[in-house]
C-alpha cells in the first residue's frame, strides 16, 4: 500500500484569476499531474490546492481505472481546499476547520483581525486497508509565503515583514493544534492497534515547532534508539516518515533556491512499524526536479505540473 500527499498548486479550471489563462494551459497542467499520479500509483493520495472541485474530477477522469474523489467543503478565500484521490471507496468521517474550544482566536493582521478557525478545512476519511480500517486526515496549514495588505507580496519595511511572519506563525501553530485534536480523535488512544495517518502540506520542516505539535508525546522518532522500545506514548504518538526518505531527496519544494521538506506523512504506531520505504517525487527516479519559487505565487500562473513534489510511504499489509 502506498500512501502519499501532493500539493497540486492552484488546480483551477481556466479563465479565473488563479488558474491557467486558457484551455491549452489547463490541459497541459492536467496531463502533467495525471502522468505523475499514474507513475506514483498510490492507494490513497491526499491533495492540496484544489481550487475548482470539478478540476479534481477532471484529473481523476484522466487516470486509469475508476478513482474515488473526496473534497473538503471548507475552502479558503481563494477557493482552494484539500481532498483525496483513492482507488477504493472512502467514507468521510470529519470535515472541520474548528479550533479546540480552549484555543482562543489568534491575531491575523495589523488591523487586529483575528482568526478563530483554520483557513482551510481538515478532511478525514475511512477506507478499508490491508489489515482493517484505515483512517487518514489531510491538511494544508497556513503558508510561510507572506501576503500583505492591498494584495502585496513584498513588505513596506522589515517591521511589517516581521509582524506578518509572526501572524502567519500564530495561525499555523493554532491550525497544527486543531489538527492534532482531530488526530487524537482518530487515534482514540489506541495507535498500537489502529491504522491512522495524517498527511499534507504542513508548510514547515521536520523540526519546526508547528510540525512537532502534531507528533504528540516526544521521543521514539524513526532512527533514534528509542524507536523499537515500547513506551507509554506509543498509543497516541504519530511518526513522521521523513527519516526514511533518502537524504539526497529529502525535500518537497524549493523556496528561493533553498530545498525544504514541508509536505509530510505521519503514521500511527501500527502503521509506522509496517513502513518499508518513503520518498519524494516519483519512486525510482531519484531526487525530485522542482522549480525554485519566490515570494509571489502568481508568477507561476499557468505553469504545468506543480511546484511541490509528492511525498509518499509504502506500508506492508
Amino acid at each position: 500500500m502506498l500512501l502519499g500527499t501532493w500539493n497540486l498548486e492552484n488546480l483551477y479550471r481556466p479563465g479565473g484569476p488563479y488558474g491557467p489563462p486558457d484551455e491549452a494551459g489547463y490541459e497541459a497542467k492536467l496531463a502533467a499531474l495525471a502522468a505523475a499520479v499514474t507513475e506514483l500509483d498510490p492507494t490513497l493520495l491526499g491533495v492540496q490546492e484544489v481550487g475548482d472541485p470539478e478540476a479534481l474530477k477532471d484529473l481523476a477522469g484522466m487516470l486509469d481505472d475508476d478513482w474515488h474523489v473526496a473534497l473538503s467543503e471548507h475552502a479558503d478565500s481563494r477557493g482552494i481546499r484539500v481532498g483525496f484521490l483513492s482507488r477504493t471507496a472512502m467514507t468521510v468521517v470529519a470535515d472541520t476547520r474548528a479550533f479546540p474550544a480552549e484555543l482562543r482566536p489568534v491575531q491575523a493582521d495589523d488591523s487586529g483581525l483575528t482568526a478563530g478557525q483554520a483557513g482551510r478545512g481538515f478532511l478525514a476519511v475511512e477506507l478499508e486497508g490491508g489489515g482493517g480500517p484505515l483512517l487518514v486526515a489531510v491538511c494544508h496549514l497556513k503558508s510561510k509565503l507572506l501576503s500583505y495588505p492591498e494584495g502585496r507580496f513584498q513588505p513596506r519595511d522589515e517591521g511589517e515583514r516581521a509582524r506578518y511572519g509572526a501572524y502567519a506563525l500564530y495561525r499555523r501553530a493554532a491550525e497544527a493544534t486543531a489538527l492534532r485534536a482531530l488526530a487524537d480523535g482518530l487515534l482514540a488512544g489506541d495507535g498500537r492497534a489502529r491504522d491512522v495517518a495524517v498527511l499534507g502540506d504542513l508548510n514547515d520542516e521536520v523540526q519546526a515547532a508547528t510540525t512537532q505539535i502534531l507528533l504528540g508525546p516526544p521521543g521514539s522518532e524513526i532512527g533514534t534508539p528509542g524507536y523499537d522500545r515500547p513506551d507509554g506514548g506509543d498509543a497516541t504518538r504519530l511518526w513522521d516518515v521523513a527519516p526514511l526518505i533518502p537524504p539526497g531527496q529529502r525535500w518537497s519544494r524549493v523556496n528561493s533556491g533553498r530545498r525544504e521538506l514541508i509536505d509530510h506523512v505521519l503514521l500511527s504506531h501500527r502503521l509506522a512499524h509496517r513502513a518499508t520505504q518513503a520518498g519524494t517525487g516519483l519512486p525510482g527516479e531519484g531526487p525530485p526536479s522542482l522549480p525554485s519559487v519566490g515570494p509571489d505565487p502568481s508568477e507561476r500562473r499557468g505553469e504545468p505540473g506543480s511546484d511541490h513534489a509528492p511525498v509518499w510511504v509504502r506500508v506492508d499489509g
